[in-house]
């Protein structure tokens, strides 16, 4: 999976929210000062070169949609951050996140849970 600009990714978080949209559809989900509708365009071409994005002819114009999950893309960019920045280490990273972001003790306690929570779900499956 190729890897997607700031601006690639604002437009695919509009389109996973909304699912299928023109890009007049897409335009009104961003932020004043909003892209102008050629930017938007071109971003989209940009997309499905990436073949992120695909569309459908809906009488002269394209009505666009995502090719890729939501999930399946922060799986691949969580991925790459653990490898490029933390030495291929979740622990690392883990470690990092809580030292830096000062977590307290009841957040660490919560992530505990959810970790020793999937740790069993993990020892049960065959």
């Amino acid at each position: 999976m190729k890897e997607l600009t700031r601006a690639e990714e604002q437009v695919m978080q509009i389109l996973w929210r909304i699912g299928k949209g023109h890009v007049n559809d897409l335009l009104t989900y961003f932020p004043e000062p909003k892209p102008a509708y050629n930017t938007v365009s071109t971003i989209i071409r940009i997309l499905e070169k990436k073949e992120v994005v695909g569309h459908e002819a809906i009488g002269k114009s394209y009505r666009y949609f995502p090719l890729i999950t939501k999930q399946d893309y922060t799986r691949h960019s969580l991925r790459q951050m653990v490898k490029g920045y933390f030495s291929n280490s979740y622990k690392q990273m883990v470690s990092f996140f809580a030292h830096e972001n000062d977590l307290s003790v009841n957040e660490m306690e919560e992530i505990k849970q959810l970790l020793d929570q999937q740790i069993s779900e993990k020892i049960k499956k065959p």
